[in-house]
């Protein structure tokens, strides 16, 4: 049986995501950072998946956290076959550069690209033993070309060198039968995170160009794909889930 380990895979789009592993008979080791209690609540949402459905303490921060949780998923399932880098801090405040603080800073990168060096780490030894792996980050609209996101500095600069990591990874990897991808979710909030497309299809209010809202459904389906046994054409790629719409630029 495949395993897929889903950091910050609990609640929002990666609870999503740990839903349709699961539902595609994965293994999933499921990460969470604060709430523990509201974790392991997925174990009695989920009571048909208990024995593929194993959660661990992360903290993006931590880099002893990041290698416990490793190291307890692989002694639950015994190999990982999928690393899906979901967690990452994020900053809801919108504000110029000049405003950010350098604690703010640091927390952005840290969280976000040192983070991902250390899950390769302890991630890559195990993958190359299999000679097999398949490794998705998340990212934003535009991230692989470098975009400007005005009042995101510090977010937008940690996922671009986390998109060039992707890749020169993928590069590196190849001939380990490993493949690493990104996905850039558009303008998916609120409850939608956690929603289905179905119900999606139900809301027609939306600036999305398509028609609907986006939902956690529509990031991991997508995620899903790009972790597929029979997707390994498909490395070093940005896969932009967006609906239509410029995330980047509507604010301005």
């Amino acid at each position: 049986m495949r395993h897929a380990i889903i950091t910050a895979g609990t609640k929002g789009l990666g609870k999503k995501m740990t839903e349709h592993f699961l539902n595609k008979g994965y293994s999933v080791t499921a990460t969470y950072r604060h709430d523990q209690a509201k974790a392991e609540e997925l174990l009695e949402e989920f009571p048909e998946h208990k024995h593929q459905l194993h959660i661990e303490h992360l903290d993006t921060m931590n880099v002893s956290t990041i290698n416990q949780a490793i190291d307890g998923a692989y002694k639950r399932f015994g190999r990982i076959d999928c690393l899906i880098s979901n967690a990452g801090p994020y900053i809801f405040e919108r504000k110029k550069l000049f405003d950010y603080t350098e604690q703010e800073w640091h927390e952005m990168v840290r969280g976000n690209l040192d983070a991902s060096f250390y899950l390769l780490k302890k991630c890559l030894p195990i993958m190359r033993s299999q000679q097999y792996g398949r490794i998705v980050f998340l990212g934003f609209q535009g991230v692989d070309h470098s975009s400007g996101w005005i009042y995101r500095s510090a977010f937008a600069s940690a996922k671009v060198g986390l998109a060039s990591l992707m890749k020169t990874v993928a590069l590196e990897e190849a001939e380990n039968k490993i493949t690493a991808n990104m996905v850039a979710p558009g303008k998916v909030i609120d409850e939608m995170k956690e929603a289905n497309i179905v119900s999606s299809k139900k809301i027609t209010t939306t600036e999305t160009p398509i028609g609907r809202p986006g939902t956690g459904e529509d990031i991991a389906r997508v995620v899903g794909y790009l972790s597929d046994e029979d997707s390994d054409m498909i490395t070093g790629s940005v896969v932009e889930v967006t609906g239509g719409l410029d995330v980047i630029h509507r604010h301005l």
